[in-house]
């Protein structure tokens, strides 16, 4: 079992008060949540205009699955807001299957 970690950074151009860029990042972070039953959270940079940064996390069964949940939410960020992604980074951290109980 894999828990795969990212974070996103985005830059909202339009975004002239916190209050327009807070409406962007709700918008998404609630999107993904529904799309891809994930967790979601703005986790940076809440007091710059133009710019956020989201933190998302998954399970998956292995490296491939979480690889590819990856590339999907990338996609969709890049597709479903009027906000630029910046870039990214990911971990995934692998837990052994076996577990004393």
């Amino acid at each position: 079992m894999l828990v795969a970690v990212a974070l996103f950074e985005i830059h909202i151009e339009y975004a002239q008060s916190l209050k327009e860029k807070r409406m962007v990042v709700k918008s998404l972070r609630d999107k993904l949540r529904a799309r891809f039953e994930i967790s979601a959270a703005e986790v940076g940079l809440q007091d710059l205009h133009q710019r956020a940064r989201l933190g998302i996390s998954f399970v998956a069964l292995d490296g491939p699955a979480a690889d590819a949940q990856l590339e999907r939410i990338v996609t969709f960020i890049e597709s479903n807001t009027d906000a630029r992604l910046n870039g990214w980074t990911s971990e995934k951290l692998d837990f052994d299957a076996e577990v004393a109980l």
